[in-house]
């Protein structure tokens, strides 16, 4: 199984009804890219100081699984519209669980 964790920090133009938009959006990454076996999102809490603002897993059942959801047309285009507008900064990494 391979987990996939990314973390978003905003940028100046993210506007709450566009962080919206991409949480409203990602939960659809799932039903369309079927290699997916569990999603999770949130936001930070805010306990740290200096935390990422938003949080994404995915898990797969093998690395090749997860380069068919990295690569897949949706993931693109999801990627496109709603994250590139609003992030100031990422951080990912692929591990094996």
């Amino acid at each position: 199984m391979i987990r996939h964790c990314v973390m978003f920090r905003w940028n100046d133009e993210a506007t709450p009804e566009l962080i919206q938009g991409l949480r409203d959006n990602i939960v659809k990454l799932p039903e369309r890219i079927d290699v997916v076996r569990a999603f999770s999102m949130g936001d930070d809490i805010g306990v740290n100081e200096g935390n990422f603002d938003f949080c994404v897993t995915a898990d797969f059942d093998s690395a090749e699984d997860y380069v068919v959801y990295r690569d897949d047309p949706s993931h693109h285009e999801f990627i496109a519209t709603y994250v590139r507008p609003i992030v100031g900064g990422r951080a990912a990494v692929q591990f094996e669980m």
